[in-house]
C-alpha cells in the first residue's frame, strides 16, 4: 500500500511542478495523433542588452560630466587618492579612471559647463 502512496506523491509533485512551469506562460501544440501538448514557454532573460548598454552609457556621460565639471587635474588626484584606498576604493579608482570615451564626452560638455 505504501509503495502505490509513493507512487500517487511523486505523480502529484510531478503535476504541481508542471503547473507552476505553466503558469508562466505556455504554447499548444497537437501532436500528429490529435493530443494536444501544452509546453511552457521559454523565460526571457531578466536583464536585456540594450538596458546593459543603456546603463554603461549613463555611467560613461557621468564620468565626463565629472571631469568636465571639475577639470582633469583635480579629478586625476582623486583617483589617485581612491587607488591608494581599500580594495573596494580601488576598485571603484580602477573603474572612474579616465578614458578616451570620457575624454570626448568632457570636451563635449566643457564649453555648457563653464
Amino acid at each position: 500500500m505504501s509503495g502505490a502512496y509513493q507512487d500517487f506523491d511523486t505523480r502529484l509533485k510531478k503535476l504541481d511542478r508542471k503547473h507552476s512551469r505553466l503558469a508562466h506562460g505556455y504554447s499548444a501544440q497537437v501532436n500528429k495523433d490529435g493530443l494536444i501538448v501544452f509546453r511552457p514557454k521559454r523565460r526571457q532573460m531578466a536583464i536585456s542588452l540594450r538596458g546593459v548598454m543603456l546603463l554603461v552609457i549613463g555611467f560613461l556621460c557621468f564620468k565626463g560630466f565629472l571631469v568636465a565639471h571639475i577639470g582633469t587635474t583635480t579629478y586625476e588626484n582623486r583617483i589617485t587618492a581612491l587607488q591608494e584606498g581599500t580594495m573596494v576604493e580601488q576598485a571603484g579608482g580602477y573603474v572612474m579612471q579616465i578614458d578616451p570615451v570620457t575624454k570626448a564626452i568632457a570636451g563635449k560638455l566643457h564649453p555648457f559647463l563653464n
